[in-house]
């Protein structure tokens, strides 16, 4: 008799091998498509940044197949350094999507990895959904599994999180065996890792999900090449949840294997760490209420829950990389310009004295009677004493509040208008949204090239 009982990397090997196109729920697959627009345009954008020309040049100067696309530029590359190169270039304008904890990006390691995959094999755009679909259900598995313990120790769940699914997509793509696909976790997690040391005003952030893309295509085809992997690498002695986590609870890795997983995806409205939309949110609705005289301001009072209390305080970013995980600047330039887009958060604007002094204004408090992890009470106090408050739970582009399909074209369209012109961002965004019909994926990766086409 068979008395084996499957690890927890054979029982999710098993669910991704055996999950089908036909099986995804059709908001499921809008979802993912959804994500594609978002994601596209977000790297398109962040190509055009110091830390995605950089990762561009890098994967440039490296020689190897021309296999895959590098979003933004001209030339193909090898896929592993098309997904590292992507996954770097669609985390440097802090507009890539969230989960609803606010712990991860699911698309620059997920995402970046399963595009480049999905070229270097010549996936059609059924593949590449269920590639995606699978990759993000995995990613979101394991931090269910590891957080908050795992973010609490100073791991960044994107990279850290995000190599697992970016190895099922790559695995799904490349046609591993259950077996196979095992062996590719195990080779996740030797390579796992990733630090909230990010914080500065280094490009450092935007790094952390290039080589979790690239790891999770190096993990599937060493897999395919005959590398074997722990099947151990989640529960052993020594695995991931006990070298990554305080506390973990492993159960939640295989919650429902055999039933629909919901993907619930987040959008960003803004360009900045998501924990501090509910502020900005906060921030709009006062000014569009209440049309402050932002020279009378006399305090500034932010309320947060425990979960982010003591995290994006800075008042005086130097470069945009810090603006963008600064709360209070954030909420400077909402009640300034009534918009925090990646314009705001320009070197230049930085000094601006009103913004200075608006940001230098606000006090954190923490209030443990918030209703979520996010969640944010603003008050400001005019200087004849008079008082404004708003309170924001659910940010815009949340699941509860979201951003509508019109609103996320719109805000693809101002990501990639002013890279590729209007015509391209209309035959990606056409692409995508028939992305399943596409007997080649290279027929939507082509159109992301810069140059010609």
């Amino acid at each position: 008799m068979n008395t084996h009982v499957p690890t927890l990397s054979e029982a999710l090997a098993r669910r991704f091998d055996e999950l089908r196109f036909e099986q995804l729920h059709s908001d499921d697959i809008h979802a993912i498509k959804r994500l594609l627009l978002d994601y596209l345009g977000v790297a398109v954008a962040g190509s055009r940044t110091g830390s995605g020309k950089a990762a561009a040049e890098l994967a440039r100067s490296l020689d190897g197949r021309a296999e895959a696309t590098l979003i933004g530029h001209a030339g193909r590359v090898p896929a592993l350094y098309a997904a590292f190169a992507n996954a770097i270039a669609s985390h440097s304008v802090e507009l890539d999507d969230i989960d609803v904890l606010a712990l991860f990006h699911f698309s620059p390691p997920v995402y970046s990895a399963a595009l480049a995959a999905a070229e270097q094999v010549g996936a059609d755009g059924r593949q590449l959904l269920v590639a995606l679909a699978s990759g993000c259900e995995m990613m979101e598995r394991v931090s269910n599994a590891a957080n908050n313990s795992l973010r609490n120790r100073g791991y960044h769940s994107t990279p850290t999180c995000g190599i697992f699914g970016a190895t099922v997509a790559a695995a799904r793509l490349h046609g591993l065996s259950q077996e196979q696909t095992v062996s590719a976790l195990g080779l996740a997690g030797a390579q796992s890792g990733g630090l909230m040391e990010m914080y500065g005003p280094s490009m450092q952030k935007r790094f952390n999900p290039g080589p979790a893309a690239r790891g999770g295509i190096t993990a599937a085809m060493l897999a395919k090449f005959g590398f074997t992997g722990a099947a151990t690498i989640f529960d052993g002695e020594r695995g991931f949840l006990a070298a990554f986590t305080d506390t973990n609870q492993p159960q939640r890795m295989i919650e429902g294997l055999g039933e629909r997983y919901r993907l619930d995806i987040e959008f960003k409205p803004y360009s900045c760490a998501r924990p501090i939309h509910n502020a900005i949110d906060c921030a709009l609705e006062i000014r569009r209420r209440y049309a402050p005289d932002l020279g009378r301001i006399a305090r500034i009072v932010m309320a947060r829950h425990p979960d982010w209390a003591h995290y994006h305080q800075n008042a005086t970013p130097k470069t945009y990389h810090e603006a963008q995980v600064s709360l209070p600047y954030s909420v400077a330039v909402a009640l300034h310009d009534g918009q925090a887009l990646f314009a705001q958060y320009r070197d230049e604007r930085l000094q601006e004295p009103l913004l200075l002094k608006l940001s230098r204004m606000v006090e954190f408090v923490v209030d443990d009677s918030l209703p979520r992890g996010v969640s944010c009470r603003m008050t400001v106090t005019m200087d004849d004493g008079s008082q404004h408050s708003s309170q924001i739970d659910y940010p815009k582009g949340s699941i509860q509040n979201p951003m509508s399909d019109l609103e996320l074209r719109a805000k693809f369209d101002h990501l990639v208008v002013p890279v590729l012109g209007e015509a391209r961002a209309r035959s990606i965004a056409e692409a995508v949204m028939t992305v399943e019909e596409l007997q080649d994926v290279g027929a939507l990766t082509s159109l992301l090239a810069a140059g010609p086409q």
